[in-house]
């Protein structure tokens, strides 16, 4: 899945489009709650090796919540890890270009569910 296939999906499955908040860093949005601001996911571009990569090819990634009772069913599937830049515990980082784009939609609806209360 590409960037502009996330924004898409993000945008006829819930009708939010990205906001782009941060001067200094232009490429990175954020998608939010329309009713209570709070975000459900953060899209990055950061380099590889900060997901444990040997590598400083720059990738999309997009970070979103996840719950502890997921984690516990599913594990982390291929292209989740450890939330770049967040709470570890309860936020994963997804590698747009590895992960199955099913993976991305389960845990792009698990962020919004748990993000909407």
């Amino acid at each position: 899945m590409t960037r502009e296939e996330f924004f898409k999906h993000c945008f006829e499955e819930y009708g939010v489009a990205p906001d782009y908040p941060w001067v200094k860093d232009p490429e990175s949005a954020v998608l939010r709650h329309e009713n209570n601001k709070k975000w459900f996911a953060l899209v990055m571009d950061i380099p590889m090796s900060k997901l444990g990569f040997e590598s400083d090819k720059v990738s999309t990634v997009v970070n979103m919540k996840y719950s502890e009772d997921m984690l516990t069913a599913f594990g982390r599937p291929r292209g989740v890890f450890p939330a770049y830049h967040m709470n570890k515990v309860h936020w994963v980082s997804v590698l747009l270009e590895m992960a199955e784009e099913s993976t991305v939609k389960l845990i792009l609806d698990e962020s919004y569910d748990l993000t909407n209360k």
